[in-house]
């Protein structure tokens, strides 16, 4: 019984933290893409894009600490990680595909790509420098 109260925590844990990043980059994406796009995009549906994102990134990440040996600071040897740097790449174009996917225009038509592009790269550079400054 523990062990399930303890799966079930966490994965609450997982979807909260995951919401709160989510609303942050969001944000931050909305605005890049409305400048991109020269054209509104849907918010909620910036968040959700973004959420899902956040779900599958933070799932990435966890497993390369695990599987490193990294889950407790200091976090600078797990920045250093090549198989990080790799799973960021990997992130970066899950992060590309669904925003490209789930984000329209106002106009009922589809972001482009490159726009996704600009906006996980703006967003991946916020990230990267807010975990570097905190390592």
């Amino acid at each position: 019984m523990t062990t399930l109260l303890t799966v079930i925590s966490t994965l609450l844990w997982w979807v909260l933290y995951s919401s709160i990043g989510a609303l942050f980059f969001a944000i931050v994406a909305w605005s890049v893409l409305r400048w991109v796009e020269r054209c509104a995009v849907v918010f909620n549906r910036t968040y959700l894009a973004c959420l899902v994102w956040n779900l599958i990134g933070l799932l990435i990440v966890a497993v390369i600490a695990i599987h490193e040996g990294h889950t407790k600071p200091p976090y600078a040897p797990l920045l250093a990680s090549p198989l990080l740097r790799g799973a960021l790449v990997v992130d970066m174009i899950v992060g590309v595909f669904v925003l490209w996917r789930l984000i329209p225009r106002v106009d009922a038509h589809r972001i482009r790509p490159t726009s996704a592009c600009m906006a996980v790269a703006v967003l991946m550079a916020v990230a990267y420098g807010a975990a570097t400054s905190l390592a």
